[in-house]
């Protein structure tokens, strides 16, 4: 069977695509952002990188999903998702499920959770460690799409704002 050669000039065309600057153009998907200009936090791009918005109880608000969600980790290292309007004002949550998948990839560490009061929280603790990634999934519904979010969870105390580095707002290093 003779394999059938791309063309250089669409090598080309993709290779511009993939790495033009996004602009204000409406033709490819990123969330809006709070000021509505089409990339939101998490999400969000500030000159080709992502930046992070801080939820109302000091976790990082994740905005691929709605309503918006604060993913916070508590003193006791559960994991607290907090549904949040548009102006980050806490909502209850509702029939939402979630899902996170956190730490050592050759092992992790699986949580689901319940609802409790106007929150969901977490049936076990984090992982051991500070840094490490973490998935989450949410499904509004039980038939609902999941939409899923990956970051880096890393539960250092930033040396220049309030939050901890998985929320951290300044400019000091890379998030996302």
């Amino acid at each position: 069977m003779k394999r059938q050669k791309t063309p250089l000039i669409a090598i080309g065309i993709a290779t511009i695509c993939a790495f033009a600057s996004c602009g204000d153009s409406k033709d490819h998907d990123h969330p809006p952002s709070e000021g509505g200009r089409g990339h939101g936090a998490d999400g969000a791009r500030e000159h080709g990188r992502e930046t992070t918005i801080a939820g109302p109880n000091g976790g990082r608000v994740l905005t691929r999903i709605e309503p918006r969600a604060e993913f916070f980790v508590t003193g006791d290292r559960l994991v607290q998702i907090a549904f949040v309007d548009d102006a980050l004002k806490p909502i209850p949550a509702g029939d939402q499920f979630a899902t996170v998948v956190a730490g050592d990839r050759a092992n992790p560490t699986r949580l689901t959770f319940r609802k409790q009061g106007e929150v969901l929280i977490s049936d076990k603790a984090l992982p051991d460690g500070n840094d490490f990634p973490v998935i989450v999934q949410i499904k509004s519904s039980a038939d609902a799409k999941s939409v899923r979010q990956k970051f880096n969870l890393n539960l250092e105390q930033c040396p220049t704002c309030k939050y901890q580095e998985y929320a951290c707002t300044c400019e000091h290093g890379e998030h996302g």
